[in-house]
């Protein structure tokens, strides 16, 4: 597992409690997960992911990711419309790992409430929020919850 030094944590995106990251694209949000949530899974082998079309509020789960150490739920930062999906993960699911931030995002959304994106986390909120998860030895996301 990767030092909170060795993570990559970019300064455009906007973080989750469940890892989730959040980057405004011509007012809509594309979500992933962030390198910390990748280095914790391990190998991911499979992304369920919904339909486009579909509508979820913040923090519902919207699909599935499965590494070869747990099956994990992916959240909603946000709520809204699926409005594209990255359809290449389901063939190359590893994206995730080797490119969570770029080649490996999840979902394209509409935001049914912007206002909702000031809840999340900037990424020096997130790495206090992980550096104070390490310091209580609690790291790890829970298995089914990332």
């Amino acid at each position: 597992m990767k030092e909170i030094e060795e993570l990559i944590i970019p300064e455009d995106l906007l973080f989750a409690e469940d890892h989730e990251w959040t980057r405004r694209e011509n007012g809509n949000v594309r979500v992933g997960i962030s390198d910390y949530a990748q280095d914790q899974l391990g190998d991911v082998v499979y992304v369920e992911l919904p339909e486009t079309g579909q509508r979820f509020s913040k923090n519902e789960p919207f699909g599935s990711i499965e590494s070869v150490k747990a099956v994990s739920e992916l959240y909603m930062p946000v709520g809204g419309e699926i409005l594209e999906i990255n359809a290449a993960i389901n063939d190359f699911p590893e994206m995730v790992n080797n490119s969570p931030y770029d080649q490996g995002w999840l979902i394209l959304i509409k935001p049914s409430d912007d206002s909702e994106l000031k809840s999340l986390m900037d990424r020096n909120a997130y790495i206090d929020m992980l550096t104070a998860r390490r310091s209580q030895c609690d790291i790890s996301p829970t298995p089914e919850k990332i």
